[in-house]
Formats: C-alpha cells, sequence, structure tokens
C-alpha cells in the first residue's frame, strides 16, 4: 500500500514540475524537460518495486512525461517543433550513455567508494540505453505522427484529450513492446509478460491522468509568446 500512495505523490510531483519547467521556460524548457526525463528514466527504469502484488519498473511517469511534452509542443507549436525535441532526447542519451561508460573506465583510488554502485547502475545503460533509443525513436516519432494526423479528424479546442490520449496510448504500446524485447530478454516468459502488461497499464492510466495537466499547460500565457505576437 505504501507504494501506491508514495507513486501517487510521486506522480502529481513530477506533473507538477512539469508544469513548472514549462511555466517558467517555455518551449525551452520542453526541450529541457524532453533532455532530461530522457535520462531519469533509463536510470529509474533499473528499479523494480511491488505494487499491488504485481511487479512492475520504474520510470513510467517519466516516460508518459515526455509524451506530454511532445504532444504540447506538436498542440502549439507544429509538428516540426516535436520532431526536433525528440532528437533532441535522443542525442542527450546517446551522450550520457557514451560519457559514462568513458567515466567508468577510469581506474579508481584505493579510498573510492563511487565505482561500484556507478558500475552497478551504468554498467546496465548500454543495453538499456540501446532498448530505450530503438524504443524512444520509433515510438516518439510514431506518436507526433499520429497526433498530427488524428489531428486532422479531431481538430477542435476542446478535442485535445482525443489527439493526446490516441496518439500517446497507442505510440507507448510500441514503446513498451520494443523496449521489453530488448532489454529484458531471456527473462523468464511469465515475468516478461508481467513486465509487458503491467508496465503498458501503467502508462495508459498516467497518460490519461496527464490529460488535465496537458489543457493546464496549454492555457498558459507565456511571455516569450505575447512578445512574439506583438513582433508580428
Amino acid at each position: 500500500m505504501f507504494n501506491l500512495l508514495w507513486g501517487a505523490a510521486f506522480v502529481l510531483v513530477n506533473f507538477m514540475f512539469f508544469l513548472l519547467c514549462y511555466r517558467l521556460f517555455g518551449k525551452k524548457g520542453l526541450y529541457a524537460w524532453i533532455g532530461v526525463a530522457t535520462v531519469l528514466a533509463n536510470i529509474q527504469v533499473t528499479k523494480t518495486i511491488d505494487l499491488l502484488g504485481i511487479t512492475t519498473t520504474l520510470g513510467n511517469t517519466m516516460y508518459v512525461s515526455m509524451y506530454m511534452a511532445s504532444d504540447l509542443l506538436n498542440e502549439k507549436y507544429g509538428p516540426k517543433e516535436a520532431q526536433k525535441a525528440v532528437w533532441f532526447g535522443f542525442f542527450t542519451l546517446i551522450m550520457t550513455t557514451i560519457t559514462m561508460q568513458m567515466v567508468l573506465l577510469f581506474e579508481p583510488t584505493a579510498t573510492d567508494f563511487a565505482q561500484t554502485p556507478m558500475q552497478q547502475l551504468f554498467g546496465l545503460l548500454p543495453r538499456l540505453a540501446l532498448a530505450s533509443l530503438t524504443a524512444y525513436a520509433v515510438s516518439q516519432l510514431l506518436d507526433v505522427r499520429l497526433y498530427a494526423w488524428i489531428r486532422k479528424f479531431f481538430p477542435e479546442r476542446h478535442q485535445l484529450w482525443i489527439r493526446g490520449n490516441g496518439s500517446t496510448m497507442i505510440s507507448s504500446f510500441i514503446d513498451t513492446l520494443i523496449f521489453c524485447s530488448i532489454a529484458f530478454y531471456g527473462y523468464a516468459w511469465g515475468i516478461w509478460i508481467e513486465l509487458l502488461f503491467t508496465t503498458y497499464i501503467l502508462k495508459f492510466v498516467l497518460t490519461a491522468a496527464g490529460t488535465p495537466i496537458l489543457y493546464i499547460a496549454r492555457n498558459f500565457r507565456l511571455i516569450e509568446e505575447e512578445g512574439q505576437n506583438l513582433k508580428s
């Protein structure tokens, strides 16, 4: 029960930081959020927890927030900006993976205490990064295209929930399927299926929970946008 209650608080804090990042820094804040969330999600996913008797991984909240960021960019600035942000996240993960692998190769001193835990955490990163990079590139670019496509049929302002949920719920399933196939290859079939479906169900629920956050963020009046409107 603790994990469930703490998880609800964790989601709320993450979504509040998402809103704050956009409110304070605008479009640039969404780019920064995607970059940071990409790295944090791949660190958090190394930890498994028990949630109501079901084994699942962390990182789902951060993954969903990346879709929220790209959907918000798509909604307010167009698909080209959303695609650019996706590639920025892709670059961030590659950069983190390469630099951290180089860090691990440095010979530590006899009094060093960080090498072992860093090795345990980031030693897993290449495989997770391969899984995440593949899943991320395919699913995020798919999400951008799906959002633009769904918008043709549901273009009204109040139909944001259809565009956001429709594109994210489809693309996040693809993301989960690709990630689990690579990251958890070799796991017992029962555990693999459990991780696949619990991860997707959590993303499904988090996507729905994040919909009001998207509506709030879209209605922000940002100084940078008002300045651009005055110039035009």
